[in-house]
């Protein structure tokens, strides 16, 4: 199935999904975005974002596509954006549920001591004695801090340990060697 201004891609391998086509908005092909992030960025910095259908609802097009985007911006609590060949209301609305994805290479840089959640992933947790406290397996925002969600297999079970991600208690994160040095013992 093809969709006028959409061309079959292949999913760059960096690929990270970062929101989803909400609906229409307007009557000129524009369409509401949930961002996955409270910061967008990826999805302003890019202008080539590939979509794959959702999960449920109507597929107007199946496997990946890239959609070439003209213009993306914020709009009260979520982001707008009109593409290439996308020009009028019934086109943006066919688009409903679609899920974007857009290259991690393609993100902007972050600022020193600023790191993107999928970065921390998957890297190893120790802390300043060298002992290995797990694996960052998922990150939580609390509001005023974001928290490491860090998991271990003690004696055949999974565990879990969370640990603040603020200045006090991470020494450092080293992103290419994989591994967040922290000031937490093993009994917290």
């Amino acid at each position: 199935m093809t969709f006028p201004g959409l061309e079959p891609a292949e999913l760059p391998a960096d690929a990270i999904e970062v929101g989803r086509i909400l609906d229409a908005w307007g009557i000129k092909g524009w369409f509401k975005v949930l961002p996955h992030s409270a910061s967008p960025e990826a999805l302003f910095s890019s202008k080539r974002w590939y979509l794959q259908p959702s999960e449920r609802g109507a597929k107007t097009f199946s496997g990946t596509v890239l959609m070439r985007v003209r213009e993306a911006k914020e709009h009260s609590d979520s982001v707008v954006a009109q593409a290439q060949d996308v020009d009028d209301r019934n086109a943006a609305e066919s688009l409903k549920g679609a899920r974007i994805f857009v290259p991690r290479s393609s993100f902007p840089t972050a600022a020193a001591d600023e790191y993107y959640w999928v970065d921390l992933l998957g890297l190893n947790v120790v802390n300043r004695e060298g002992v290995a406290l797990g694996q960052v397996k998922d990150l939580m925002s609390t509001g005023p801090q974001t928290v490491l969600v860090v998991g271990l297999e003690l004696d055949g079970k999974p565990q879990e340990r969370m640990i603040p991600f603020v200045s006090a208690f991470i020494d450092s994160v080293d992103v290419a060697g994989k591994l967040i040095t922290v000031d937490w013992q093993p009994d917290y």
